[in-house]
């Protein structure tokens, strides 16, 4: 079912450039994360290892873009200007929900490596659902990076952390579960709110402009006298 409702995503050229765009934003947003994580970690491997990380993300970035560039060429204005589709499926690697300057070399490899491998296992996906040859190709191009990636994180956590690598994957992998149920929440609310808002501004408001207006016509026109009980002086504030 998820691999049909992807190749529907997929099948309309102006989703796939906006969805192609947004990725590009994300790898490169990732790579900037990763950039940091090598300028703090005192571990020189681990540095090499995180710059040669963040130049591939950086790459990725510019082939999302290029390629839906060359796609957005291809479609009238018309086309072009149609809705992204954003809640059609997560973008890249979460890296935005990572403080790379409260990381721990441990705790980022283990959140890389979760990171890395549930975006593996969503761009074959995309690669498998495309009927768009030259999409295809980029994926394709793309999950050689991400498979180096989901290993060296692996391999040096394994190095760091050899006692506790365990626990650290399960800590990432919860936390990834709970940021993902906060998005959906959030969705869900505004959602949920929108609803609440439409049906009080096209049901419930009209209903009391209809007795505002009733109560108007049952209303005198013009200035109405008032007694002189009312019209005394304030003696006071009250």
């Amino acid at each position: 079912m998820l691999a049909h409702f992807q190749r529907w995503v997929w099948g309309d050229a102006a989703r796939r450039a906006h969805r192609l765009f947004r990725f590009s934003e994300t790898e490169t947003d990732g790579g900037r994360d990763i950039l940091r994580a090598a300028e703090l970690t005192p571990d020189p491997l681990l540095r090499r290892l995180y710059l040669v990380h963040a130049s591939d993300e950086n790459r990725h970035g510019e082939l999302f873009r290029r390629h839906a560039a060359v796609l957005l060429r291809g479609l009238s204005p018309q086309s072009a200007a149609r809705s992204s589709f954003d809640w059609g499926g997560p973008a890249g690697h979460g890296l935005d929900d990572l403080r790379v300057d409260q990381e721990t070399d441990h705790t980022m490899l283990a959140f890389l490596h979760v990171a890395e491998k549930d975006a593996a296992a969503r761009f074959a996906l995309y690669r498998d659902v495309q009927r768009d040859p030259s999409t295809r190709a980029v994926f394709e191009d793309i999950l050689h990076d991400e498979k180096f990636h989901m290993n060296y994180t692996l391999t040096q956590l394994l190095r760091v952390s050899p006692h506790r690598h365990r626990r650290q994957l399960w800590y990432a992998r919860l936390n990834r579960i709970w940021k993902s149920y906060l998005r959906l929440a959030t969705f869900v609310g505004g959602a949920i709110g929108t609803l609440l808002l439409t049906v009080q501004y096209f049901v419930v408001l009209p209903f009391f402009a209809f007795m505002a207006k009733r109560a108007e016509r049952q209303e005198r026109r013009g200035w109405t006298a008032i007694s002189a009980e009312r019209n005394g002086s304030l003696g006071s504030q009250y």
